[in-house]
């Protein structure tokens, strides 16, 4: 089975311009070369130059969605990140969070980054950013690898509550 992570956003911008920007945060990052496209992570993703798969989709959940009933908002887009088997997970993670985080800085909207709709890793409500209080999740390097002000809250999903 394929790990995979979505980061779910009720997006001020159309899943277009949002692939750009994460097209741009990836090659800055060094993680996709110059001739990625915007339309190939829209189309059947890409894959970084860690193995980890990357697409954009646009969204049109359903009410029983648990970001719809858990969290309280409609997402209009996910980036799906399917990590690779060829390079360790905690790297492609690193990698995962440095692309969410551009999208935070340049995209409003309330947002989730969540594992398998078991494990909420972020949570941006009403601009209030709130990672998962699990060091596992947020050792102090990979926290570093944010530059968005956030405090430390936990969320879960369905029969815990948010």
């Amino acid at each position: 089975m394929a790990i995979s992570y979505d980061f779910e956003m009720a997006a001020s911008l159309p899943a277009p311009q949002v692939a750009e920007r994460l097209l741009r945060a990836a090659r800055t990052a060094g993680l996709l070369d110059a001739s990625a496209t915007p339309e190939e992570l829209l189309e059947q993703g890409l894959r970084t130059t860690r193995g980890t798969s990357v697409q954009v989709f646009e969204e049109h959940p359903e009410p029983w969605n648990p970001v719809v009933g858990d969290l309280g908002f409609t997402p209009t887009l996910s980036v799906t990140f399917r990590l690779g088997k060829s390079t360790g997970f905690p790297a492609q993670q690193d990698d995962m969070v440095v692309l969410v985080d551009a999208l935070l800085a340049t995209v409003t909207g309330d947002a989730v980054l969540e594992f398998q709709s078991e494990d909420i890793w972020l949570l941006r409500r009403g601009g209030d950013l709130a990672l998962n209080e699990r060091d596992d999740l947020w050792p102090p390097h990979r926290l570093a690898l944010l530059n968005q002000p956030y405090r430390r809250a936990t969320y879960t999903f369905t029969d815990d509550g948010v």
